[in-house]
């Protein structure tokens, strides 16, 4: 049994609504064990026999579209995924402010030629580090709240679908999946 984490993008952010009780039932009805979510955004904590993140971000996906009649993009990760992102985080050492670094997940990764061109808008002061399918920001100045570098930003730019966890959530996805 491996444990995964399911990160849906736009929930309960602005005009999509989904309760937490029903990922969990969703998640569950499909045959994932231990089912727990965390906070109210789209987090998802999972065991599952299936050893392949595509399918399980497909079925969960299908699964809200045919019970709850919602599209939402579903990104999987596993928890040894997790645990390399909640190690591997360049500005961790430079920020005690978890709201101030972000980790974008995203479905696919990028293209280079897109990665090579993406840059932050005038005016701003954030770092960025592209790794693989994930983006981990560092603002700086300010906060994402503020900032035009935003999840849209990234799809925009990059060409993949993006979700963001700020750096307390993406730890606590960490420790729930046993990372």
């Amino acid at each position: 049994m491996t444990r995964y984490v399911a990160l849906l993008r736009g929930v309960n952010v602005g005009t999509t609504r989904l309760a937490m009780a029903d990922l969990r039932r969703i998640v569950t009805d499909l045959g994932h064990e231990d089912v727990k979510t965390y906070l109210q955004s789209g987090n998802v904590a999972f065991g599952s026999t299936v050893r392949d993140a595509e399918k399980l971000a497909a079925g969960i996906e299908r699964a809200l579209t045919d019970e709850l009649a919602l599209t939402v993009p579903v990104l999987v990760r596993s928890g040894r995924e997790l645990a390399a992102i909640a190690g591997g985080n360049p500005y961790a050492d430079r920020e005690d402010d978890p709201t101030r670094l972000l980790v974008a997940f995203l479905a696919t990764a990028p293209k280079k030629s897109a990665v090579d061109a993406l840059t932050v808008p005038g005016g701003e002061n954030v770092s960025f580090t592209v790794t693989g399918r994930e983006v981990f920001l560092h603002y700086v100045e300010g906060g994402y709240g503020r900032s035009k570098f935003t999840n849209a930003y990234l799809e925009k730019k990059l060409g993949v679908v993006a979700t963001s966890r700020n750096w307390k959530s993406v730890r606590a996805l960490a420790e729930l999946t046993g990372s």
